[in-house]
């Protein structure tokens, strides 16, 4: 079995009962000694709170930007993505189950300090550093330490997370990450209580406060699952909220599901689902809405929200097509597109390359 970290975690109090209770999400859980919060990653030991998966890893590859998904966040460039074990959600419908619900250390078989995160990014030319497959909320005092390792050698970081956490945990973690995507799930509280074991407010305020007392750049993913998430009205008043809260330049990105974990039996999406999703979502005045695990130009395709000129032309996760000026303008009108931009498009292309770390 591998050896557990002591590192000690942050957002916890003790309770008048003898109890431990964990301040990081509005799970709250409450620990007597040896216990394991609901993410499995967040553990008593005596008088103190553990992270027992610090400086661990499920592995590190190195992926194209538009995969956390970002399509507006220094488009064509590389990140080099990692998580850990475990998770604060409970999804049924889990696209990565085999590694947030692992409950056995060894699949951690990659140990790398943040100092060696940050340098192996600088070495592979990797413009920023994501904390993805599983929530990195549940390991934030890792990611933290690794974004300011990776800040010091002018790296980005990336959080993809369902921003299911409290405020104070939430001001702490995101002051250290330049972008983000959440995972806005649903537009429902039945929806995140039966399938995600969670509640939407918190998520809606997460989203609220990086729009309005941040500067990360963030965009929206919402997992489309037939006759769970994926109605008109559902999918209207999300939007709608996306724009009367966020306003119209936050990115959205619908993805199709895949049956898998504990709901093999739900038929995958169908293509026309992200399509008409797409369409109710631009009617609603959002001006970049990208559709996700499915072959569509359209919805890979970053358009100027004034002139509606083609600006960053996408093939999967390849960028055919570039137009920005290094400002991030349109070139045909002038317009300014929300986002992070650079000189021009990064190449790397739909590479996915597994890479292994040798600890410094």
């Amino acid at each position: 079995m591998t050896q557990e970290s002591n590192y000690p975690a942050r957002y916890w109090h003790l309770l008048a009962d003898g109890r431990m209770q964990c301040d990081l999400c509005p799970r709250d859980c409450r620990l007597h000694e040896g216990q394991r919060g609901a993410c499995f990653v967040r553990m008593r030991r005596g008088e103190q709170m553990v992270l027992t998966t610090y400086g661990r890893s499920s592995g590190f590859c190195i992926d194209p930007i538009e995969k956390k998904p970002l399509n507006q966040f220094y488009p064509g460039s590389s990140v080099l993505s990692f998580g850990t074990a475990g998770c604060n959600l409970a999804c049924k419908f889990c696209q990565n189950w085999d590694i947030s619900k692992s409950r056995d250390m060894d699949r951690l078989m990659d140990q790398a300090s943040p100092e060696t995160i940050a340098a192996a990014a600088l070495q592979h030319g990797c413009k920023s550093v994501a904390f993805t497959y599983n929530d990195p909320v549940i390991f934030a005092e890792y990611a933290m330490d690794v974004a300011d390792a990776c800040h010091a050698l002018g790296i980005q970081t990336v959080a993809v997370t369902a921003g299911y956490l409290h405020a104070p945990a939430r001001h702490d973690f995101f002051a250290k990450m330049d972008a983000a995507n959440v995972d806005l799930k649903a537009f429902t509280e039945d929806f995140y209580f039966k399938l995600t074991g969670s509640h939407l407010q918190p998520v809606l305020d997460t989203l609220v406060y990086l729009k309005r007392e941040t500067k990360v750049w963030f965009e929206i993913t919402t997992l489309l699952i037939p006759g769970h998430n994926d109605s008109d009205a559902e999918l209207t008043a999300l939007c709608r909220w996306i724009m009367q809260e966020l306003g119209p330049e936050v990115p959205l990105h619908f993805s199709a599901f895949h049956p898998d974990y504990k709901m093999p039996d739900v038929p995958a999406t169908p293509p026309a689902t992200l399509v008409r999703a797409r369409d109710i979502a631009l009617q609603q005045g959002l001006h970049s809405v990208y559709t996700g695990n499915v072959h569509n130009r359209a919805g890979d395709t970053t358009f100027c929200p004034h002139c509606h000129s083609t600006l960053i032309v996408r093939d999967w996760y390849e960028i055919l097509q570039y137009r920005l000026s290094a400002t991030g303008h349109c070139p045909d009108c002038g317009a300014a597109v929300a986002g992070r931009f650079g000189p021009g498009a990064g190449g790397f292309g739909r590479r996915r390359i597994p890479i292994a770390l040798s600890q410094r």
